[in-house]
């Protein structure tokens, strides 16, 4: 009988994972107080220290184990192939856009919010994923299918809806995993 051992296939994505948990952990003991500090973007002084952090760190942190898990299912899920397809660096570097633009757009236009989660980081990888079939130049049916389906709902939601969830953060997401998918695999 052959043994069995665990194998630790996408190792930034099981690091983010676990980062994500612990900083929720963290947050629970402190009452929200090291999420407020560090992991949710909101209108603070400029010259806060702990203001530019946030602008990259929100996507770690989360609103409860309801959010944290709805958006670690899809990075689970989505994560493990494209870490593998276009490895940890290139999945870092379209973390660290979309968090920066999701959380520089959150301070300036939206003062009275505040933001956190992977939500966006989520959205990049479902656009991104759709571009794994990217050949010869041409664009992928399902890449405008799920633009359509997944932004346009997003547009849509907020427009007609009033709810805690940031659908531009969405929208930014899914614009830079676009964006990425389409530049990484052009050739």
């Amino acid at each position: 009988m052959k043994k069995r051992t665990l194998v630790f296939n996408a190792p930034f994505v099981l690091g983010f994972s676990f980062a994500c948990v612990a900083v929720l952990v963290v947050g629970i003991f402190t009452q929200g107080k090291s999420s407020e500090l560090l992991f949710l973007v909101y209108r603070a002084p400029l010259d806060d220290p702990f203001t530019y952090p946030r602008f990259l760190l929100h996507v770690l942190g989360h609103a409860n184990w309801t959010h944290l898990v709805g958006n670690i299912s899809y990075i689970l899920l989505l994560g493990p192939m494209l870490e593998e397809r276009y490895g940890a660096k290139k999945l870092m570097l379209l973390m660290v856009i979309t968090a920066l633009i999701s959380g520089i757009v959150n301070f300036i236009f939206f003062p009275e919010a505040a933001l956190c989660g992977a939500s966006g980081v989520v959205f990049a990888f479902i656009l991104l994923t759709s571009f794994t079939s990217f050949k010869n130049g041409g664009i992928p049916v399902t890449v405008i299918l799920v633009a359509i389906l997944y932004l346009g709902q997003q547009v849509y939601e907020g427009i007609f809806t009033a709810d805690d969830v940031s659908q531009l953060s969405h929208i930014i997401g899914g614009l830079v995993g676009a964006a990425a998918g389409y530049a990484w695999n052009r050739k």
